[in-house]
């Protein structure tokens, strides 16, 4: 009776560490994709929240530089659209029209003086 009660005890502390060995075992990647979230998730979702607020606050009259490089005067805003006056010609301003969203920067009154 002696030996039942030793090996009954012994399989029974070999269960308790297997189940601390699981914990200790995904503990490691628990922290790596915490770490992973301050360092790229986080920062991501505040650009993307700051890119949609300068998209959502354009209006006429802004001077913007578009993904594509382009700058110009915002002339007309729409639901997704934007027209840009980027040049004057023989009295006439030349627009092109571009989505809301390849807007980049918004840049200070003043800056484009040639147009």
């Amino acid at each position: 009776m002696l030996l039942n009660d030793l090996i009954q005890l012994s399989l029974g502390q070999a269960a308790d560490a297997g189940a601390g060995g699981t914990l200790a075992g995904l503990l490691p990647i628990i922290l790596m994709f915490v770490v992973l979230y301050f360092l790229m998730i986080r920062p991501q979702m505040k650009r993307q929240k700051e890119h949609r607020a300068l998209v959502e606050g354009l209006k006429k009259g802004d001077e913007v530089i578009t993904a594509g490089g382009l700058l110009g005067k915002v002339s007309r805003v729409t639901d997704n659209y934007i027209a840009i006056e980027v040049a004057q010609q023989n009295g006439q301003s030349v627009e092109i029209l571009c989505q809301r969203v390849a807007v980049t920067t918004v840049l200070p009154t003043g800056t484009i003086k040639d147009l």
